[in-house]
């Protein structure tokens, strides 16, 4: 089987979790360089994983001639430049959203990737690779539920990561750039439409300390779309229960519902407070399938010369919406996308 040399920058947790898929997960993929400002981290994945070639500059970790593809895991505020670098230099790019902290990067990158139809361009929007979402999806493609006209998501991140939270807030771009572009990229996908307008409201209500930098800790949004669908979004960062991410279909023939209770596992615990259902503790508990389910699909798209479903379009699109939730949020009136 012929391997697709893969290079990777950005280890964090996230990243980390990538390169490990692509190092012992994926047959048709081989991890052959790794890059991170960390050197302790790129010491980890060479001494301990073999990875042969490892860097602290991104320049210099595009010199290795070996890669023919990069997963780009680094900072939001990197991801545009160095898709374009990358794409530039010839190789394939897997990027983690979002595409751009702004609207303007966002273009960049799509200029990036129009001059390049040769390349497979990837971006992160894991959830669509979900085995209960994909299979969603396919329901609707085969008229389920009729004609879908709601779509209610709720994301609610654990009070328990707040402390990892906070010192990323003021970078983060607020709630619902942070948290709630990866419902409004399954909205676009499941209604197949784009936002028209949208409608926020949220506030602060138990750690005021986002308010210095704009941002809440929980928010709603409403979101009508170019179609007549429309989409309500719950954004929140305070569960006391771990993290829980559930979505509702609603169609004019059904109703399909996807992790109404976050569980862990099918273990039912009986004791002294009752019958209790374990909840998934994190992002990369809950998505552990989704995130090695749209690696595959990279992997298989360079291999198989082929584009994946998920575009560099779709980056700007979600980015523009939740720009727009932000500004609906922060001055209290509708907003309007063209």
């Amino acid at each position: 089987m012929k391997k697709v040399k893969v290079g990777i920058v950005g280890l964090g947790r996230l990243g980390m979790r990538h390169a490990n898929n692509l190092m012992f997960q994926i047959p048709n993929a081989a991890l052959v360089a790794a890059c991170s400002v960390r050197p302790e981290e790129a010491a980890f994945v060479k001494d301990n994983w073999g990875v042969p070639s490892v860097y602290t500059d991104f320049d210099q970790f595009l010199t290795n001639m070996e890669m023919e593809a990069v997963v780009i895991v680094s900072p939001s505020g990197q991801h545009c430049e160095q898709i374009g670098k990358a794409m530039a230099r010839g190789l394939h790019v897997f990027s983690e959203k979002p595409l751009g902290v702004d609207v303007p990067q966002c273009k960049q990158a799509e200029h990036a990737v129009e001059a390049h139809p040769e390349l497979v361009f990837q971006l992160g929007f894991m959830r669509r690779f979900d085995p209960s979402y994909a299979a969603a999806k396919q329901m609707i493609r085969e008229g389920k539920i009729g004609k879908p006209f709601l779509v209610k998501c709720t994301s609610l991140d654990p009070d328990s990561r707040i402390d990892s939270f906070l010192p990323f807030a003021p970078t983060s771009g607020g709630i619902f750039r942070d948290l709630t572009v990866h419902d409004i990229d399954l909205a676009r996908w499941l209604l197949e439409s784009d936002v028209k307008k949208i409608t926020a409201a949220g506030g602060c209500y138990k750690y005021q300390e986002l308010a210095d930098c704009g941002d809440v800790d929980n928010a709603v949004a409403l979101m009508e779309f170019k179609n007549g669908t429309v989409a309500l979004f719950d954004s929140g960062r305070i569960a006391p229960h771990g993290s829980h991410v559930e979505t509702e279909i609603q169609g004019t023939e059904g109703i399909l519902r996807i992790a109404v209770v976050p569980e862990k596992n099918r273990v039912l615990i009986y004791d002294h407070t009752g019958a209790v259902q374990q909840c998934t503790e994190d992002f990369l508990e809950r998505w552990r399938e989704a995130f090695l389910n749209e690696m595959i699909e990279f992997i298989n798209c360079v291999s198989e010369g082929r584009k994946p479903e998920v575009t560099v379009y779709d980056g700007t699109k979600c980015t523009e919406a939740t720009y727009a939730a932000t500004e609906a949020l922060r001055a209290g009136k509708t907003v309007e996308l063209k």
